[in-house]
């Protein structure tokens, strides 16, 4: 009797017991999830599509550009040739820095590629590094947390000390090397170039790979440099900064050459 008029009530007002109303919930969740599941591949798959046929366009434009202005040193596979190394396995911090440094392609041949005006733009650029490292893993362009110069620069005081300052000078004014060759001067040189050369070791300078000198290691060396750059020669005019065989040449043409004429004036005086 009693059950009866429970049932008779809830008709007559309508309510859904709880265990409806829970399905209810369950059933509007699934479907909910669901759709949102559906529409969220979907789009990272048009957006992976997106970008895998971006990447292949930047690929095929750096293969064009590399034909025209690479393969007669470098061959059309760039395995190389008797005038260019093989760039198999360089990757695109090799490119980057080459190329975005104007030392490629070469105006002439000599010891060492010497920096000039870049010749193509960042995009192509871009793409010709992007074709280089589609053919081989190699040395990528660096990323962009380790270009701030914000890192610790007493320690990378003393790593460039400790490994570029013999050839770069401790206040990477550069220097000369052998046979014609020579160490660049670093002042100017942008972050993602310092780190690419440290990376791929151009010309005559050594490979420092990460296991050789961490990407915090480099980003603190990059930091030094900026610092230098940022914070002129207490000491007064800087004569190049080339150390002590640039100062001792200016004592004695100058210093020396001053005493001399200050002699000579004085003995004609009194004469």
């Amino acid at each position: 009797m009693f059950s009866k008029t429970s049932t008779s009530s809830r008709k007559k007002t309508g309510r859904r017991g709880p265990l409806a109303t829970a399905s209810l919930l369950l059933v509007g969740l699934l479907t909910t999830g669901g759709a949102y599941a559906l529409f969220s591949s979907t789009a990272t798959a048009d957006e992976a599509s997106t970008t895998a046929a971006a990447s292949q366009q930047s690929i095929d434009e750096g293969q064009k550009l590399f034909a025209s202005n690479c393969a007669t040193c470098h061959g059309l596979s760039a395995d190389g040739t008797g005038d260019g190394p093989s760039l198999i396995g360089v990757g695109s911090a090799a490119v980057d820095f080459q190329v975005g440094t104007g030392r490629m392609p070469m105006a002439v041949n000599g010891p060492q590629a010497e920096e000039k005006p870049a010749q193509f733009t960042d995009d192509q650029i871009a793409d010709m590094a992007a074709y280089i490292a589609s053919l081989a893993p190699g040395p990528a362009i660096p990323e962009e947390e380790y270009l701030q110069a914000d890192g610790d620069t007493t320690n990378g005081a003393e790593l460039f000390r400790i490994n570029c300052a013999m050839c770069h000078n401790v206040a990477g004014a550069g220097g000369a090397l052998t046979a014609g060759k020579y160490a660049p001067a670093l002042d100017g040189v942008t972050s993602a170039h310092i780190y690419e050369a440290m990376l791929t070791g151009p010309q005559n300078m050594p490979v420092f790979n990460d296991m050789n000198l961490s990407p915090q290691d480099k980003a603190d060396i990059i930091t030094y440099l900026k610092y230098l750059e940022k914070n002129p020669s207490p000491g007064g005019f800087e004569l190049g900064s080339l150390g002590p065989v640039a100062e001792g040449l200016f004592i004695w043409i100058f210093g020396l050459g001053a005493i001399v004429a200050v002699t000579i004036w004085l003995t004609a005086r009194s004469n």
